[in-house]
């Protein structure tokens, strides 16, 4: 790809959450040029080096905190580039913190991969994607059918982080929330993908859809 081909730039806080997205993106969109970020500053030396990329797509919590910050710096050097934010956070108070900082779009990483593609392509197509009670107002999926831990091959404490997986957490708020080393986190997550036989978060979760799973 030259240049000055149209790219699509994605950083997330996961690198497989951010490898799946660049590739279903690929496959919907062959004739966008996808590229991940390995951090903040590398996704703004892409932006230096290879100019103004089509749509930016950045998990709401990165390493460093939330991405307001950076939000504000891809808007001011490209103007007119569409940013999605990706959160799994249910709180409705990011989602309006993140369009306040200049995103045109919010995506919750539970959201279908069929809406994702959709939300991108609307992005591109100069709309903005805000859905309505999106974020934390979604009602019970009582129809759900419910799974436990063990039932998927996993242990208890493999659940628990699956769990906060699905959430879309990145797993150092994991290690926070459970009292471990993040490490240990990876090494779990690892063992999850594994035993789901998925290569990604984002297949896990899309594999799990309809399912509640169930902690004793």
């Amino acid at each position: 790809m030259s240049p000055s081909s149209p790219y699509a730039l994605i950083l997330d806080d996961h690198p497989l959450v951010a490898h799946g997205m660049a590739e279903f993106l690929r496959a919907r969109m062959p004739q966008m040029d996808v590229v991940v970020a390995s951090g903040a500053d590398d996704l703004l030396r892409w932006v230096g080096t290879r100019g103004t990329p089509a749509i930016v797509l950045v998990d709401f919590w990165l390493a460093e905190g939330s991405a307001l910050g950076l939000i504000a710096q891809v808007r001011a050097h490209c103007p007119g580039t569409p940013i999605a934010v990706i959160s799994g956070d249910d709180d409705p108070a990011v989602m309006a913190q993140a369009r306040q900082a200049g995103a045109q779009g919010f995506i919750h990483k539970q959201a279908a991969p069929d809406t994702f593609g959709l939300a991108v392509e609307a992005l591109l197509g100069g709309l903005v994607w805000f859905e309505p009670g999106q974020i934390g107002s979604q009602p019970p999926r009582n129809r759900d059918l419910p799974v436990t831990p063990a039932e998927l091959g996993l242990s208890a404490r493999q659940g628990q982080i699956l769990a906060l997986v699905l959430q879309g957490l990145p797993n150092k708020r994991i290690a926070s929330q459970l009292d471990i080393a993040e490490s240990t986190v990876k090494e779990h997550v690892t063992g999850i993908l594994e035993r789901l036989r998925v290569r990604t978060r984002v297949e896990a979760i899309t594999q799990l859809r309809g399912r509640r799973l169930e902690l004793s």
